[in-house]
């Protein structure tokens, strides 16, 4: 009898540790244990690829042609946006009305922000360069007008990239490019003005590499960049400019006279334009006209060939 009573007590005491044991984890004497949830495996995430950056407008060249004024502050011989800039604002709108209205026009202020001098200044370059203040002047001029702000470059002895280089803050902008003017770049030991400078297609080149790069770096409409050329030997070998995405390049023909000695000039330049180079044409307001010849009229211009994408007035 002892050893059952014994053996009850030794169930019993094993009931309890069981029960306590079940208690102790958290599930009461009698209950059926429940499984803890178990979370879905997070879903990766997934990272939309980056859109495509907007193109940028299209070159006023690809869509209109441009007609401008040259100048510069102080000397109405630089050309007329001198002095009053909304006056010689409102006549350049008065200039682009005698054109055909077939077509679309922009308007185009042509700054010579670096000028050559006769002196050698500071650095020994024989030019100068605009203040930040005449350029803001002139390009709030060109947005009035809803145009195009070309800085216009005459180095002296300095090389055209650097010069190019030192408007970089203002290249930014959409709507301003540069026209170059290798009449006033001329080589050590030379003064500009006393004979005709001179550059060539492989350093119009190094600017129009320059310029393309920052118009596809910012997302940039095409840069226009504008070389005069006013007799053959002031572009050598121009087959070294070459065409670059972004840049939008014009070849003015920038002889002074009559109608007919003004065509026989264009006639001859044209034979040395690069395939990807656009034509344009410069006429004088005084030049041309001193000996009584009649200034050609936008009709006369349009009918050269090729046809100029570009029209300067000075």
């Amino acid at each position: 009898m002892r050893e059952i009573q014994t053996l009850t007590r030794r169930v019993a005491l094993l009931v309890a540790l069981v029960g306590l044991s079940v208690s102790a984890c958290g599930v009461s004497a009698g209950e059926t244990p429940v499984a803890a949830p178990v979370r879905p495996a997070p879903r990766p995430v997934v990272t939309a690829p980056p859109s495509p950056p907007p193109s940028p407008p299209p070159s006023p060249l690809a869509t209109s042609l441009l007609v401008g004024f040259s100048g510069a502050p102080g000397t109405q011989a630089l050309g007329e946006m001198t002095g009053d800039l909304d006056a010689a604002g409102q006549k350049l709108r008065r200039q682009i009305a005698d054109f055909p209205h077939d077509r679309a026009v922009t308007p185009v202020v042509e700054l010579i922000a670096t000028t050559a001098h006769r002196e050698p200044g500071a650095d020994g370059m024989y030019r100068s360069r605009a203040s930040d203040t005449t350029i803001r002047a002139y390009l709030a001029q060109a947005r009035a007008l809803h145009g195009l702000l070309l800085l216009n470059i005459q180095p002296g002895r300095a090389d055209f990239l650097p010069e190019v280089q030192a408007y970089r803050q203002w290249l930014t902008q959409p709507d301003v490019g540069v026209a170059l003017d290798p009449e006033w770049a001329v080589d050590p030991g030379v003064v500009p003005g006393r004979t005709f400078g001179h550059t060539t297609g492989a350093e119009l080149d190094t600017v129009a590499t320059y310029l393309g790069d920052l118009a596809q770096h910012a997302h940039l409409p095409d840069k226009v960049m504008v070389y005069h050329q006013v007799a053959a030997t002031v572009v050598r070998d121009e087959t070294g400019l070459t065409p670059h995405p972004g840049v939008s390049a014009v070849k003015v023909v920038d002889g002074i006279g009559s109608p007919a000695a003004k065509t026989a000039t264009w006639k001859t330049l044209m034979t040395t334009k690069p395939p990807a180079v656009l034509p344009g044409f410069k006429l004088f307001f005084h030049e041309d006209t001193r000996h009584s010849a009649p200034l050609m009229t936008p009709t006369q211009v349009l009918d050269l060939t090729p046809h100029p994408a570009y029209i300067l007035y000075e």
